[in-house]
């Protein structure tokens, strides 16, 4: 019988210790619902309950919101940077990766004028590598007819030096050559600070 009525008392030991529900627990979806709808007021909060009949104090309320204050908000990731976006644009598209191209189709879906701006520069890209420079002319009307600014711009000052720009983006010679050995001997004359005389710095092209 000792046996019995000790596991007996220890039963109601457990059962006592075991945590009550709480009062709250039924109304936090409400508390969690207004507080996201951006109701912060601990003390209109709590007369919602108390309208509702909930049998819930101004305590436990406010110590439920301090947790729901507590937990940082969800931040939106940051734009892409101005940089990473004219990479986007200005890089082939076999060079871009799944993420980039992810980015890029987003920003451009966000933004109509850059995306119309996205189209002229990829046709500028197979101008340039494909040298289609007799397709330059309609590219420029294209470009002009859309009123962007910057690019725009871009394409009506090509008409300052038409001739040579379109010789550039049609012919195989370019001045590659020309302008690598004049910034080789502009190199060489840096090195010597400008106190070389003229057969000293021929001697050094000469040699190097």
């Amino acid at each position: 019988m000792l046996r019995y009525a000790s596991a007996a008392r220890w039963q109601d030991t457990l059962r006592d210790n075991r945590p009550r529900p709480s009062r709250l627990g039924p109304h936090k979806a409400h508390l969690d619902r207004r507080f996201t709808e951006g109701c912060t007021s601990v003390t209109q909060l709590h007369r919602e309950l108390v309208a509702q009949g909930a049998p819930v104090t101004y305590g436990m309320v406010r110590a439920y919101i301090a947790t729901l204050r507590a937990v940082p908000p969800d931040v939106p990731p940051p734009p892409p940077s101005v940089r990473k976006v004219t990479g986007w644009l200005t890089r082939h598209p076999i060079s871009l990766s799944e993420e980039d191209r992810a980015g890029l189709k987003d920003v451009l879906a966000r933004c109509p004028e850059l995306d119309t701006a996205a189209g002229h520069i990829r046709d500028f890209g197979e101008i340039l590598t494909d040298r289609l420079g007799v397709t330059l002319p309609a590219w420029i009307d294209a470009v002009d007819a859309s009123r962007l600014p910057g690019l725009t711009g871009f394409a009506l000052h090509l008409h300052r030096d038409f001739d040579a720009v379109t010789a550039g983006l049609t012919l195989d010679w370019n001045s590659g050559a020309t302008e690598g050995a004049v910034n080789r001997i502009k190199k060489i004359k840096r090195q010597l600070y400008g106190r070389a005389g003229f057969e000293l710095l021929r001697k050094m092209i000469l040699l190097q």
